[in-house]
């Protein structure tokens, strides 16, 4: 199960695995998706999060970019508005002119082999990826996480491999909640049998939990840098939602985050989830939400069990 089980949403990758990074692109129908977003991490790199606020003209999206490569990685969604600009899709603004709408979020993976970002070209691939995709998306080190590491609270050194993760929860009613993940985190991600699952290493390779360590020492072994660590992701629903009901919807996907997680929306992460309404199926608001965490924490899990 997979984020593509959302009608409408599909999903590709591009991927350098000499240079570790890559990106991967959410492309939706030709008339988008009601969108917005939540933004927790305090070291985020974005690209058109201010107009999915509640309020604001624009209401839909025609794709989302996740990005390796820091802020230059953000250059990929421009590659993602060419190949919708040859495709007649966007905003129409004036006459035949069609601006299409691409919100971006990016990790840091410069450190992590060639610094090396992907750019408009890499963007323009990843969507004839998407386009072409006839089944769940490719996970693990692939795309935007394929320099993905988590659990960075004893040095990077000590770090696990991250990566792309996806999952989908169907409710009863039928509506459909699905969540695509990028894991770059500084804490350690755990399962939801509360085993601990990727983080933090001692030198011999066994995890160590790394938040109780913290919790007793009062401060990181070794600091992270500034914005070298982020979980980006995207939710999707079928369910009718307009702007307000997207961004509650990220709200709660981001509890999944911070349930797999621990520690999250640190001053070194850049934590961002977009949230994507693409059809009109009923659905109970506190079930949506509570599906919406579901798949978040299944996705990250994913991410790092994954290749």
């Amino acid at each position: 199960m997979s984020i593509s089980d959302v009608p409408g949403v599909r999903v590709g990758h591009w991927t350098d695995a000499g240079a570790r990074t890559g990106c991967t692109v959410v492309l939706l129908p030709p008339e988008g998706a009601v969108a917005g977003v939540d933004v927790r991490g305090s070291a985020p790199g974005t690209r058109e999060t201010d107009l999915l606020r509640p309020g604001m003209l624009v209401e839909r999206v025609h794709a989302v970019c996740l990005c390796g490569g820091s802020a230059f990685g953000l250059a990929a969604a421009d590659g993602v508005m060419r190949f919708l600009r040859d495709r007649g899709v966007g905003l129409p603004v004036a006459g035949p002119v069609r601006v299409p709408i691409v919100p971006a979020a990016v990790i840091f993976d410069l450190v992590m082999g060639r610094p090396e970002a992907p750019g408009p070209d890499q963007g323009y691939a990843a969507c004839e990826d998407a386009e072409r995709a006839s089944g769940p998306p490719a996970e693990g080190r692939v795309g935007a996480g394929t320099g993905a590491a988590v659990g960075k609270l004893l040095g990077l050194e000590s770090s696990s491999p991250g990566g792309v993760g996806t999952a989908s929860v169907r409710l009863p009613g039928g509506a459909v909640v699905g969540a695509l993940a990028v894991a770059n985190a500084v804490g350690d991600v755990y399962g939801r049998d509360g085993r601990l699952l990727a983080g933090a290493r001692d030198p011999e390779g066994a995890l160590v939990d790394a938040r109780r360590l913290l919790l007793e020492r009062g401060r990181p072994t070794q600091p992270p840098p500034p914005g070298a660590s982020t979980t980006i992701a995207v939710v999707a629903t079928d369910a009718a939602l307009d702007k307000a009901g997207c961004r509650k919807l990220a709200e709660q996907a981001q509890d999944g985050l911070a349930l797999a997680v621990r520690p999250a929306h640190t001053m070194y992460d850049g934590d961002t989830v977009f949230a994507l309404s693409t059809g009109a199926e009923p659905a109970d608001p506190t079930s949506l939400g509570l599906a919406a965490a579901e798949a978040m924490w299944r996705a990250i899990e994913r991410a790092v069990r994954v290749g």
